[in-house]
């Protein structure tokens, strides 16, 4: 408190301090905080991502903070545990990503790229839910635009869909606080802001601020919030992993824009699986599920084509039947190209290193190509085979068997190595009329073969060229 003294001996006037204005740098892409400008973040090496952010709150002593009274500990014996259903949404799909299903009090945030279908997703998802009354909270779109989108959907909304346009989080807090959802959606979390902080909206402060006032919400409410997020060119959510650190799940809605299939996928889930997938097809009535996936990927492959081999792919609990193409061709440059699209660059420059030296079979001189039909990306190393086998068939113009399915990890020895669930992979293969399924002879899990197929096990990659490219 600072006292100025007049003259007149009975006057005298008591000035209150400025709050001290705070001025730090913060990091767009990790969150690192500087207390001057860097042109390149120590931190994630990121260049010309520091934002001058201000801030006049008055820090709080340690003392008051301790007198405020925190939550005594108790032993986890004595903790209650509310063990709610979970919430069943119209898309089987969405249920097996989330894990069965909403859980209430949970924090979702779905990213992916502009108008692959997160925000109609949404709306389909919440127009579906006729008995639960859910929010959802638009700060891109107007209310007259969503109920367009909504009119284009085959699901009718029901009274119980309420929209609010706003972007002030304390303003939603008070909606909420007066009138709570049983569902809250948010599209999208970049867009929300809070007045008392000097930074711009889409900043690591604003986003930090806005994800933890919806996880109050949802914690002490037990109110399921989405929260719809934008990503970077680089593929990875806005304000990466300040928010996906706050959130219990995180989903990544995956694909091709040319392309009608989207792939929903899990990266964290505190309540499920982090292997599970949704397959969805975007339409002119919005997205539909795909309740065949393996047939939908295999309607357009051309039996007898070279370069071509249908593989088995596990992606959690399902197993996938994708068909790997390769295109091998002189090259016209120095250095020979590799381009991959939904495979692994890097796992590609090992099976061709492995071909070299334990096949004898040289692409120094050829550009590779590798590609998986259908929009699909794949990470899982069973892959390893069927890309080496459309390798070899693509250079030596030779097709491979178009009744068989291959799968096994490649070794840096040139051995095929086992995979897991082998029972389930063979039994997709029988369902779409396959006859012969090429595998690792050192399996440790098949149990029963289905009739009509014929196990051809292999422990060398030149043994499995031989079995599935025809002389």
């Amino acid at each position: 408190m600072m006292v100025f003294v007049s003259p007149h001996p009975s006057l005298y006037i008591a000035f209150a301090p400025m709050p001290k204005i705070q001025s730090k740098y913060i990091c767009q892409s990790c969150g690192y905080q500087a207390v001057r400008p860097a042109g390149k973040c120590p931190n994630c090496d990121a260049w010309n991502s520091f934002v001058e952010e201000l801030s006049s709150r008055k820090e709080t002593s340690r003392k008051t903070a301790v007198l405020r009274g925190a939550a005594a500990p108790v032993p986890i014996t004595e903790v209650d545990v509310l063990r709610e259903p979970r919430i069943a949404t119209s898309f089987p799909e969405l249920n097996r990503v989330l894990g069965g299903g909403i859980v209430p009090g949970s924090l979702v945030l779905i990213g992916g790229d502009p108008g692959i279908g997160k925000s109609t997703l949404m709306l389909q998802m919440a127009s579906a839910l006729k008995d639960h009354v859910v929010l959802y909270l638009t700060g891109e779109e107007s209310a007259a635009q969503i109920k367009l989108r909504a009119e284009r959907l085959e699901t009718r909304p029901s009274k119980n869909l309420l929209i609010l346009a706003e972007t002030d989080i304390d303003l939603i807090n008070v909606i909420i606080e007066k009138s709570p959802p049983d569902i809250l959606i948010v599209a999208s979390i970049q867009t929300m802001y809070r007045s008392a902080l000097e930074s711009a909206p889409g900043t690591i402060s604003q986003m930090r601020e806005a994800c933890a006032l919806f996880i109050r919400i949802a914690k002490a409410r037990g109110v399921p919030v989405f929260l719809v997020g934008h990503v970077t060119k680089e593929g990875v959510i806005a304000g990466p992993k300040v928010i996906e650190h706050m959130v219990d799940a995180v989903l990544q809605f995956e694909g091709e824009r040319h392309y009608a299939y989207r792939i929903l996928r899990a990266q964290k889930n505190r309540f499920g699986s982090t292997n599970e997938i949704g397959i969805f097809e975007m339409y002119d009535g919005g997205l539909r599920e795909v309740v065949n996936p393996s047939q939908v990927f295999l309607a357009e492959r051309k039996p007898g084509a070279t370069g071509s081999t249908v593989v088995a792919s596990m992606e959690g609990t399902r197993p996938l039947l994708i068909e790997v193409q390769a295109l091998v061709a002189p090259t016209s440059y120095g250095v020979p190209q590799r381009t991959t699209t939904g495979y692994d660059a890097k796992r590609l420059q090992m099976i061709l290193a492995v071909l070299e030296r334990r096949a004898g079979i040289q692409m120094g001189m050829y550009d590779v190509f590798v590609n998986i039909a259908g929009g699909v990306r794949v990470e899982e190393p069973a892959v390893d085979l069927g890309t080496a086998v459309s390798i070899v068939s693509s250079l030596r113009n030779k097709p491979t068997d178009p009744q068989a399915v291959a799968f096994g990890e490649i070794g840096l020895g040139g051995e095929i190595r086992s995979i897991h669930q082998i029972d389930k992979r063979i039994s997709e293969a029988a369902k779409l009329g396959f006859k012969r399924v090429v595998l690792p002879r050192h399996r440790n899990n098949l149990h029963s073969v289905p009739s009509g197929i014929t196990p051809v096990e292999v422990d060398t990659i030149e043994h499995a060229i031989t079995e599935l490219i025809t002389s």
